[in-house]
């Protein structure tokens, strides 16, 4: 399960933004995840509850914002998002899809004391 080595780069990368800020606590982690990006929010969710103990983030939430695929259609110029993984424009049935965003996961922000 990849999700728990991403859960703790997430945390060391929570640690050393708390280090930078003199911070020694986390008390909320907003992360991005992309439908495409390969991560099972719920897994996630659950590897970060496991692996936060004992660490800067013992106490925090983890805030997940589920990024849908955003593409722009070369064909037409719409850009919109896909409400289901099928990549043809709903405008103009074109396949000439360029996704905009969708792909990745990443830390957003953190709330720290």
């Amino acid at each position: 399960m990849h999700e728990y080595s991403i859960v703790q780069s997430l945390i060391e990368s929570c640690e050393e933004h708390a280090e930078k800020n003199d911070s020694t606590k986390v008390t909320k982690v907003y992360i991005k995840v992309g439908v495409l990006s390969g991560v099972e929010p719920h897994l996630l969710g659950e590897a970060f509850l496991l692996f936060k103990e004992d660490t800067i983030c013992h106490d925090a939430l983890l805030d997940m914002h589920i990024q849908k695929i955003k593409f722009h259609c070369n064909n037409c110029d719409l850009e919109d998002e896909l409400e289901k993984n099928e990549f043809v424009c709903p405008s103009c049935g074109s396949y000439d899809l360029q996704v905009l965003d969708g792909e990745e996961m990443y830390l957003m922000r953190l709330e720290l004391e």
